[in-house]
């Protein structure tokens, strides 16, 4: 089993024709992902890679072709209609990959989001969602998470980097540790599905033996997902908090990564953790370590 994403996914590809979104449909699509079309406007009766049909419209596209996900590979001006469209077109997850939406646009989304139920976002700014798989058991691979360091298994792997996510992933595979799914929830400080939404999830899958959460400073979501550990998750969980030696007031890499007013450090995410039975990880080079140090 897994969770949000599985062989039976069938993927739109918003923007496949540019660039990124040709390239990335590439690799998902040697990786066994199902991707049943493609949406560019003004593109609408062609082809991409004389594979997936290319559609004008995300409700088109959904409509004939039984879309049940969609990624999104769009310039930030237009990434959060993207969303939006999708949204309005019953899509069940949404997993936007552009970075720097603007904050003005997020808040729009999460208004549209938060009032309808069927679509889960997942990002923006996440390199994505991926239940590895293998030859004879395909998986399926949704963004930009390099496929060769996954290894199919029973951990779960959550996180707001991208670079730690595939960091955390390859340890665990480097120690014989498979993964069942690893998540990318993207550190833009309004963004769709949190900590807590993925946690609960990995709670309540029967395949899902153990998890990695990888934090970071800013905000407060780590800290409101270990006061929902404390008295909710029971598997082995390990963690990580990003930015310890970060000076206050300086954005590091994500646009949610920044401490202010004295909030969002890093020890003061830690300590939530630790208090709420997370075994935290000292480096980025002990992640993998620090999870299997509960398994045995």
């Amino acid at each position: 089993m897994s969770i949000f994403v599985n062989a039976d996914t069938r993927l739109l590809v918003q923007g496949i024709t540019g660039s990124a979104g040709s390239f990335h449909a590439t690799q998902m699509l040697e990786y066994g992902t199902q991707i049943v079309a493609g949406v560019t406007p003004g593109r609408g009766g062609q082809r991409w890679n004389d594979h997936a049909p290319i559609y004008d419209t995300v409700r088109e596209a959904a409509e004939k072709e039984g879309v049940n996900a969609s990624v999104i590979f769009v310039p930030p001006p237009f990434a959060a209609d993207a969303i939006l469209e999708a949204a309005d077109a019953g899509i069940e997850l949404i997993i936007c990959i552009t970075e720097g939406i603007p904050v003005m646009d997020m808040l729009k989304v999460r208004r549209v989001l938060d009032t309808q139920t069927r679509s889960r976002l997942i990002g923006p700014n996440c390199p994505g969602v991926i239940t590895p798989g293998t030859k004879d058991k395909p998986g399926c691979k949704i963004g930009i998470m390099p496929a060769k360091v996954h290894l199919p298994g029973r951990m779960g792997v959550v996180s707001k980097s991208g670079t730690l996510t595939y960091e955390a992933v390859g340890q665990l595979t480097a120690l014989g540790i498979g993964q069942s799914t690893a998540v990318g929830v993207g550190g833009d400080p309004i963004n769709g599905t949190d900590f807590i939404d993925v946690l609960s999830r990995f709670q309540e899958d029967p395949d899902t033996d153990g998890v990695i959460m990888i934090g970071e400073i800013g905000g407060n979501a780590e800290e409101l997902a270990a006061a929902w550990i404390k008295d909710n998750f029971t598997k082995p969980i390990a963690g990580f908090i990003a930015g310890r030696t970060a000076p206050p007031g300086k954005r590091m890499g994500h646009a949610g990564a920044i401490i202010s007013g004295g909030k969002g450090t890093a020890d003061a995410k830690i300590a939530a953790l630790e208090e709420a039975g997370v075994k935290v990880a000292p480096t980025p080079s002990d992640m993998g370590t620090t999870l299997a140090s509960l398994l045995s």
